[in-house]
């Protein structure tokens, strides 16, 4: 069985957040978004669910994060270049997001991070696998 992984980000202006992921290039699932959520397709086993802070809140009794000022996760994706990085954040930088960091070069794999609307932190990398088992 293949599996499949769902995060679970709470966002405060759900339609404002899809527009900022689809100027990315992603997609919704119809099936699962409505007014309180939106099934962003990242891969065919990745999806991350944009829930309305009120219904995030109907899956936890804990305080909701404010990733503008702690960090309680890193979502990291993989592109296929360096240059697929680059792109993947200018696309995010001009869509509203701000880099969280310098970019990071070690050679044989290379990231840029970028905080969307909402403060969550996504990381963005390449990696040569082949370099890095050397």
């Amino acid at each position: 069985m293949t599996k499949m992984i769902f995060v679970n980000f709470p966002v405060r202006d759900l339609p404002r957040s899809k527009s900022f992921f689809a100027s990315l290039g992603y997609t919704f699932n119809p099936k699962f978004t409505n007014d309180d959520a939106a099934c962003m397709v990242v891969s065919d086993t990745i999806f991350v669910m944009l829930l309305t802070e009120h219904f995030f809140k109907t899956f936890t009794k804990k305080e909701i994060t404010d990733a503008h000022t702690a960090t309680e996760v890193l979502v990291c994706l993989n592109e296929p270049s360096r240059a697929a990085v680059d792109a993947h954040l200018e696309k995010a930088l001009a869509a509203g997001a701000s880099e969280s960091r310098e970019p990071q070069d070690h050679g044989f794999m290379y990231g840029r991070s970028y905080s969307d609307l909402d403060g969550h932190i996504w990381e963005v990398m390449w990696m040569d696998e082949a370099a890095a088992h050397a």
